[in-house]
């Protein structure tokens, strides 16, 4: 039952990563015909542009991919809750919901931030990846940067800016639970 467990989740939360990827490039205003952004696109439009003839964007904030990224979240609850434990309950599942969305958003900033140092790495040249992570994330780690400079062509802030992340993940889940 774990297994299955594991498979549901894994499913609606690679959506939802996607779903918080698509709102991220867009308030990022990352390269929107870079190949990365374009599969972001493509496989979240079935779902985003319906909800943006109802729900417009606010101040260049793509509201309708966070609605979306909710609706996500309250679907996976509910697909658990209905096959692990025959039960639902929409008080829980709503808030929970938003604790999932929060949880993976912060998920998906971790992940982009370690694939972007690997690809650092070993990318020779010019990467359409690397250039949207380096879109998505300089912006966080370029005050970084200004308290602390590379140190010997090492750039620490990636390093810094994880550490802080894991620490503001902790800290939730300590108050949330």
């Amino acid at each position: 039952m774990q297994a299955m467990h594991f498979l549901v989740g894994i499913i609606f939360d690679l959506f939802l990563m996607v779903v918080l990827l698509r709102f991220w490039l867009q308030a990022a205003k990352a390269d929107f015909y870079n190949p990365m952004s374009q599969f972001v696109v493509k496989a979240t439009s079935f779902a985003v542009n319906p909800l943006r003839k109802i729900i417009p964007g606010v101040g260049g904030f793509d509201i309708a991919s966070l609605v979306l990224a909710y609706l996500v979240a309250v679907a996976k609850l509910s697909v658990i809750f209905l096959m692990f434990y025959n039960a639902w309950a929409p008080g829980p599942v709503f808030i929970q919901a938003l604790i999932t969305v929060l949880k993976e958003g912060l998920n998906l900033l971790f992940w982009v931030l370690i694939i972007r140092a690997l690809l650092s790495w070993v990318s020779q040249g010019y990467n359409p990846i690397e250039a949207v992570f380096h879109q998505l994330t300089e912006p966080m780690l370029r005050p970084i940067r200004k308290v602390i400079p590379p140190l010997g062509g090492l750039d620490l802030s990636i390093l810094v800016l994880i550490i802080g992340l894991q620490f503001l993940q902790f800290l939730v889940m300590d108050l949330i639970g």
